[in-house]
């Protein structure tokens, strides 16, 4: 399979890594003021830019025909408007806030508890803290938001927010600080006991793998799709 890299910085980096591991070429690489290849040649593109250039990655790659799967977070204001690009040229396009296999099996549990709970959550107040290295340009993090959503979807909540909580907003806290990975925790706190659930990176290769594996996945199809999709957890 021929890949192209649209972002080559230390994800970037990792993504060539495992790409290579699993016999695939890199036929193209963008970056900043770097570019070599032709984009033409790919198979599949996985952009990992910065969120400023994300959305001229994705519609670059998609208007000529070559599938984007997107680990990008900060730009999704515009997602609208790249999944109706797609469709219009299409093409096939798959974004996650987090490649993770864990992460993304997260991302189930935490919904299937907030289903659970909903029913009691008069006695319950959710919130969502995340830790990542002091190198990531967004807060909060893409993975952050999708728990919070995820929640709210199943609840009375109806929002959330940074740094301050009330009955019908849900807060999340973020913290930078070294090298760490990526580190999300889900609290549902009562005046009795407290659940958490935690899912704590300790290297950034999962996050690399899971955006290859999701690359092998995309390659010939159509339509705009998740790691739901992917891993059949749908």
């Amino acid at each position: 399979m021929n890949i192209a890299l649209l972002g080559y910085g230390k994800m970037g980096k990792k993504i060539a890594s495992y790409a290579e591991k699993r016999n695939h070429e890199l036929v193209y690489i963008l970056d900043k003021e770097h570019q070599e290849g032709v984009l033409e040649k790919a198979d599949v593109a996985v952009n990992f830019s910065v969120p400023e250039a994300a959305v001229n990655n994705i519609k670059m790659a998609l208007e000529l025909g070559v599938p984007v799967v997107s680990g990008t977070t900060g730009w999704l204001d515009h997602y609208g408007e790249v999944t109706s690009f797609c469709k219009e040229k299409e093409s096939a396009f798959l974004y996650a806030s987090n490649f993770s296999i864990g992460v993304n099996l997260f991302f189930k549990i935490n919904q299937y508890v907030a289903q659970l709970l909903q029913p009691h959550l008069k006695d319950y107040r959710a919130d969502i803290e995340e830790i990542h290295h002091i190198h990531k340009q967004d807060a909060p993090s893409g993975t952050a938001i999708s728990l919070a959503e995820d929640i709210i979807k199943h609840t009375h909540y109806e929002h959330w927010t940074q740094g301050k909580s009330s009955k019908n907003s849900l807060n999340i806290t973020s913290e930078r600080t070294g090298e760490v990975p990526g580190t999300h925790s889900v609290e549902y706190r009562s005046d009795i006991d407290q659940i958490t659930l935690k899912h704590e990176a300790f290297k950034r290769d999962g996050f690399a793998l899971g955006a290859v594996i999701a690359a092998e996945w995309l390659v010939g199809k159509k339509g705009v799709y998740s790691m739901e999709d992917v891993l059949k957890i749908s």
